[in-house]
């Protein structure tokens, strides 16, 4: 065939180098952007065949989102907006790792085991964030996806979450939006404004919020969208990308992991600040107040808060729509008590990773998901959707219903189903403060947070250890959940866990307990147990205190 001689006369200018192993892991590919030519060729290749397989537009994001800027990765998107199926995560490491003279054979076994229609139309968009080095790596995607007989569209510039709404649009023939950046700015702004005509009495001062955009694509994308909110927000964005490195110091994972400010944002008391991560699918939130005192509202305190505003207007409309959310390992023990026994809001535990968290969510009428890290949306089923659109415009029915169910629709309407998204969320977050009349410090007083410690322990092998419930306990090594166990029982209001990082060589542990000290101690000595049953390597972890 015609396509295959283009393939192997192509996949010469984008060489793997010999002996590089690489995992399609939750967020993509990942690695020192030197090294993934040939992986972007080979995704390339990949999202035509799943494009002539669906029948449908495939997204291609190049991005290592919060990883410093020396990386890059890529990540393909379904057609719904949604992350690649677990079947095509394998196809994309099969054909990732394979060598250059088995290139064509690992394709061909992907189109035979699919039953791929090699005569159906492939398009693919693409999308890439601000490193140096995503322009050309685009490039090397387009290379892949033309080698296929493919036709391709580069969006350029845009955020991770502004590709899969793209994707989203073109596939659903624009019932989900206009698969334009301006779409985007359009739908999301008009949702923003028709759900704060309902807050009585904002004020100029309570629509400033102040934006650390990580010197990456949100920073850039906000401006974009500005004007379109016709300053019912008013945005001052730092760490904008003009002189800053990307991740460098700022941006949410940064915030918090480091539980403090970014470098570059001046904060006064009582000021409501947020970070996005590089490619701004991630968001969380921060103040000081009149002590000086950091405080820091992550995905937990974004999760409770959507989630009440939610259940109190379904209440309002009296729609018996069933609401869950859904959270890691990593969420703080206390917000899962809050919701669980004050807010009377189911509460499901699933693997880390956003897929998983995306794919349980599903399963309700609304389903809230959050990482603790600050990734995160909403997704209402289609008939939540339908019986919320009804009821808005429903002339029988009493003010009160009417108005809680468009309060609802807009909502819907703001809300990046597809994935978590930083300029959505903080739509919502806005929109949610403001018609509840809540400050900063009133949000994060709903609950206070246990403290917690997060560290890293490099091991030679982290496959060694293995895991159940969720990640919660440790299946493997022999002896380390015991050990663990008995950590755990000498502390007020403890727990911890740990769990083999996706990416690098490293077991990650987290801990809780009743006071900062104890928690610290605790993620010491649960780090030193598994250096020392898990094989660890260079020094033994020091004591935090």
């Amino acid at each position: 065939m015609a396509q295959f001689e283009e393939v192997a006369k192509k996949s010469v200018l984008h060489p793997k180098p010999d002996g590089l192993i690489l995992q399609y892991g939750t967020a993509g590919f990942r690695t020192r952007a030197r090294d993934l030519d040939h992986v972007m060729f080979r995704m390339g290749l990949l999202a035509a065949l799943r494009s002539k397989r669906t029948k449908s537009t495939i997204g291609v994001m190049v991005t290592a989102s919060h990883n410093p800027e020396e990386d890059n990765g890529v990540k393909l998107i379904d057609p719904l907006g949604e992350m690649v199926t677990p079947a095509w995560e394998d196809y994309a490491t099969q054909l990732a790792n394979a060598e250059q003279n088995g290139l064509l054979t690992a394709l061909k076994d992907i189109i035979e085991k699919e039953a791929v229609n090699m005569d159906q139309e492939a398009f693919v968009v693409l999308g890439r964030d601000t490193r140096p080095s995503s322009e050309k790596l685009s490039q090397a995607v387009s290379d892949g996806v033309a080698s296929l007989g493919g036709k391709s569209h580069d969006y350029g510039l845009v955020t991770t979450p502004q590709l899969h709404f793209m994707v989203c649009c073109r596939n659903t023939q624009g019932q989900y939006g206009t698969s334009t950046t301006e779409g985007y700015y359009r739908k999301l702004a008009q949702a923003f404004i028709q759900l704060t005509k309902h807050a009585p009495n904002r004020t100029d001062d309570q629509k400033h919020l102040k934006v650390d955009g990580a010197n990456g694509i949100g920073a850039l994308k906000l401006k974009e969208m500005e004007s379109f909110l016709q300053k019912e927000l008013q945005i001052s964005v730092f760490n904008d990308g003009r002189e800053g490195k990307l991740n460098l110091l700022c941006g949410a994972d940064y915030v918090k992991v480091q539980q403090s400010p970014p470098q570059g944002v001046q904060m006064t008391a009582g000021e409501r600040c947020c970070s996005f991560d590089g490619d701004a699918d991630r968001i969380v939130y921060y103040y000081v107040d009149s002590a000086g005192h950091f405080h820091l509202l992550d995905g937990d305190k974004i999760a409770t808060l959507i989630s009440a505003f939610l259940k109190e207007f379904l209440i309002e409309a009296g729609l018996d729509l069933q609401i869950a959310v859904v959270q890691t390992a990593y969420a703080n023990g206390s917000s899962s008590r809050y919701l669980g026994e004050t807010m009377k809001v189911d509460v499901y535990c699933t693997k880390t990773g956003v897929k998983h968290l995306h794919h349980k969510a599903q399963e309700f009428d609304i389903g809230v998901y959050f990482e603790a890290n600050g990734h995160g949306t909403v997704l209402f089923s289609k008939a939540a959707e339908r019986k919320i659109r009804q009821l808005a415009n429903d002339q029988n029915a009493s003010d009160k219903r009417r108005k809680s169910a468009q309060i609802l629709e807009s909502t819907v309407d703001l809300i990046n189903q597809t994935v978590g998204d930083a300029i959505s969320d903080m739509l919502v977050i806005e929109a949610v403060l403001a018609l509840k009349g809540l400050s900063i410090q009133q949000w994060d007083a709903i609950y206070t947070d246990l403290p917690n410690r997060q560290l890293k322990v490099k091991v030679a092998d982290r496959r060694v250890i293995d895991t159940a419930d969720a990640e919660r306990r440790a299946v493997s090594p022999a002896g380390l959940q015991e050990a663990i166990d008995a950590l755990v029982r000498k502390y007020n209001m403890s727990r911890a866990f740990v769990r083999p990082s996706g990416t690098e060589d490293v077991v990650r542990v987290y801990s809780e307990a009743d006071t900062q000290g104890n928690a610290d101690t605790l993620a010491y000595e649960v780090g030193l147990a598994v250096y020392r049953l898990a094989g660890g390597i260079g020094e033994e972890p020091k004591p935090l205190n």
